[in-house]
């Protein structure tokens, strides 16, 4: 079963740990709880890439995946303001 991750709430932003040497900082609130089809995007893509389910570490590639979605998703919602 997918682990539930680390976050740490500071005002308005959130820092996202997958595991104790990945961590996403300032991530917007907004952003991170987004929500589309009932599930948490990115919290739910996350769950999937621990190294104990994966079988593996993350790969630079998927890194730079999540802080791209992450901006396109506070892309979203500015325009939708």
């Amino acid at each position: 079963m997918p682990g539930q991750g680390k976050i740490n709430r500071r005002g308005d932003m959130v820092d996202v740990y997958l595991n104790d040497r990945a961590c996403w900082r300032d991530v917007p609130t907004e952003v991170w709880e987004y929500r589309l089809g009932g599930y948490q995007v990115l919290k739910k893509w996350l769950s999937y890439r621990e190294s104990k389910v994966l079988g593996r570490g993350l790969e630079v590639g998927e890194v730079g995946w999540f802080s791209a979605v992450a901006r396109r998703i506070a892309g979203i919602l500015k325009f939708s303001r």
